[in-house]
């Protein structure tokens, strides 16, 4: 039985050579980052758990299928900030078009959250898991994965590392940036990534967040 794009593409990441030196070190600072944040941000998890469940009821977590390091597929964690169902009504979107109908899902609070990022806490968890790092491409669900790899015949190179909670598309671009510009970005990490890199995007995303919560 010959191999579809998604299973080809999955099979090449595993099979790529990388620096797994780098990789090691990089996995243990996600460990004891992602433990210490956790911890540091439970407090405010469970005031934002109560406004979530108090103004739009359950369900507190979305859990939405992503795929991972070696083409593994993963369930990943966000804090819900759309009305119940959106997910059913947005997945044929992708691109400008799923930015634009996101925003008229998303509830009050979502609004502040996705502003300030904090939807992504949960996402810490995933970390731990060994399902992310906190530094590296943005996960995507499955179902687009196989249309942007025949599109941007480099975007299996995304799977050599973990998705990751931030990294350097995020920081540069917004929502709106296509898919291929979003696809250089990450490559430039896959290519460069280091402890020092990962330490000052860390430092960056933190000063990013506390300055859009500070401006809400």
């Amino acid at each position: 039985m010959s191999e579809s794009i998604a299973e080809r593409y999955s099979r090449l990441a595993r099979e790529s050579s990388v620096d797994r030196r780098v990789d090691v070190a990089l996995r243990t600072l996600d460990v004891l980052f992602a433990g210490l944040f956790l911890l540091l941000s439970l407090p405010l998890t469970l005031v934002i758990a109560t406004l979530v469940l108090a103004t739009s009821g359950p369900p507190l977590f979305y859990r939405g299928e992503r795929v991972g390091l070696g083409g593994r597929v993963f369930t990943m964690l966000k804090l819900r900030t759309l009305r119940r169902g959106a997910e059913e009504r947005l997945g044929p979107y992708l691109g400008p078009e799923l930015v634009a109908r996101t925003r008229a899902e998303t509830t009050r609070v979502g609004g502040w959250l996705r502003a300030a990022q904090l939807d992504e806490l949960p996402q810490l968890w995933n970390v731990l898991r060994g399902d992310m790092s906190l530094v590296g491409p943005r996960p995507i669900r499955p179902r687009f994965f196989e249309e942007l790899a025949l599109d941007l015949p480099a975007y299996w190179q995304r799977l050599v590392v973990r998705p990751g909670l931030t990294g350097f598309a995020q920081m540069r671009r917004g929502y709106e940036t296509s898919m291929a510009e979003k696809l250089a970005h990450d490559l430039e990490w896959i290519a460069d990534r280091s402890v020092r890199l990962y330490l000052r995007t860390l430092a960056a995303t933190g000063w990013r967040v506390l300055r859009q919560s500070l401006h809400l």
